[in-house]
C-alpha cells in the first residue's frame, strides 16, 4: 500500500531538518504505519550530531501510532515502533507516515497510553534486560530492589511481580521517601550510606541492584545458597567490597548489566510493554509540535515527546 505524507528530512550533519512531501510504499515484510508520536532519545540526537548515512533520511528511532496496511497486524491497531535500524541505517519515524518492517511493530498493550509507553521505553527495556534477561527472575522467587523509588528500580520491581515473584522487597536509603513503592512491593527495608542493612531483610533468591556501592556489597549477605545479584547502576557509588567467603561458600552470582553488549530478544520490547501496562507511576515529559524540533534539539536532557499530527 502507498501514501503520501510529510516527513522530517536531514541532509546533512549540523543542517536543520525540513518538512518534505514525499511517498510511501509498504513491501513485503513491511508494515505501513500512521505515526502519532515520536521520542526525542539520546540515539536520535547523536545521529543528527553527525553519526548519520550519508545521503539524506528521515530521523527516528522510537514512535507510536497505529497501523494502516499490513500482514502481521490488523489495520487500526495501536503499536509502538522500535527496533530494525530505524532511524539510524534506515528511514526512522519522524514523519506523518512511516513504513517499518514487520519485526519493529509491537502492538501497544490497551491500558497503556502512547506518550508513556514511549516516556518510560528505555527505562523498562533496562529494568526488563536486568530482571527477565540477566538475573532471570522465576515464578515464586523472593526478589529484592534496590533504590525502588527511583523510575529503574520501580520498574524493575513491576516486571519481577510481572515476571512471577511470590515476594518483592524494595531497598531504600535512611533518608529517601518510600510513599512511592506503596502497592508494588511487600516489603520497604532501609539501608544505610555504609551499605549496613536492617536485620528485617530476609534470604531472597536474586537482587537487582540499582544503587551499587557499598549497597550491593552489603546486600550480599541476605542472597540464598545459588542465588545472584544483577547490578545495573552506581549512583550510591563505583566501589564495593565483596565478601569472598560468602561469594564462593554460598556460590553466588554478580551478574553486570551492561546494555551496550546485549542483544534484545525479538520480544523484548512487546514484553516490556505488557510488564509495566498495569504501573500507576506518573511518566514525566513534554509533548511538543514536530515543527518545533529545532527547539527541542537545543535542550540538554530530559524527555521529549514530538506530536506527529502537527505535519
Amino acid at each position: 500500500m502507498s501514501t503520501r505524507g510529510t516527513v522530517l528530512r536531514s541532509h546533512g550533519p549540523g543542517e536543520q531538518l525540513k518538512a518534505e512531501e514525499v511517498e510511501l510504499t509498504a513491501g513485503p515484510g513491511e508494515t505501513l504505519v500512521e505515526m502519532r508520536l515520536a521520542a526525542v532519545t539520546p540515539l536520535d540526537r547523536s545521529t543528527l550530531a553527525g553519526k548519520q548515512p550519508a545521503g539524506p533520511f528521515v530521523p527516528g528511532t522510537e514512535g507510536a501510532g497505529v497501523v494502516v496496511s499490513s500482514d502481521v497486524a490488523e489495520a487500526g491497531t495501536p503499536v509502538v515502533v522500535r527496533g530494525e535500524g530505524l532511524g539510524v541505517t534506515r528511514d526512522g519515524v519522524w514523519g506523518r507516515y512511516a513504513v517499518v518492517p514487520n519485526a519493529a511493530v509491537h502492538r501497544l498493550p490497551s491500558s497503556l497510553e502512547p506518550a508513556t509507553a514511549l516516556a518510560l521505553m528505555t527505562p523498562a527495556l533496562t529494568a526488563h534486560t536486568a530482571v527477565r534477561r540477566v538475573a532471570d527472575v522465576q515464578e515464586g522467587e523472593t526478589v529484592v530492589v534496590t533504590g525502588v523509588t527511583g523510575l529503574v528500580g520501580h520498574l524493575c520491581a513491576a516486571i519481577a511481580r510481572s515476571a512471577g515473584a511470590s515476594r518483592v522487597i524494595g531497598l531504600v536509603s535512611l533518608d529517601d521517601r518510600a510513599d512511592g513503592a506503596a502497592g508494588l512491593v511487600d516489603q520497604v527495608v532501609r539501608v544505610d550510606g555504609l551499605g549496613q542493612v536492617g536485620r528485617e531483610l530476609p534470604w531472597c533468591d536474586a537482587v537487582i541492584d540499582t544503587m551499587g556501592g557499598p549497597v550491593a556489597g552489603g546486600v550480599l549477605g541476605h542472597i540464598s545458597p545459588g542465588g545472584r545479584i544483577a547490578v545495573l547502576g552506581y549512583k550510591a557509588g563505583e566501589f564495593t567490597t565483596i565478601d569472598l567467603h560468602q561469594l564462593i561458600g554460598r556460590d553466588l552470582r554478580v551478574l553486570p548489566v551492561n546494555l551496550q553488549r546485549t542483544t534484545l530478544a525479538p520480544d523484548a520490547v512487546g514484553q516490556a510493554l505488557a510488564d509495566i501496562a498495569s504501573m500507576t507511576w506518573r511518566a514525566d515529559y513534554d509533548v511538543v509540535p514536530a515543527d518545533r524540533i529545532g527547539e527541542v534539539l537545543d535542550r540538554p536532557a530530559g524527555r521529549v515527546l514530538l506530536d506527529l499530527t502537527a505535519l
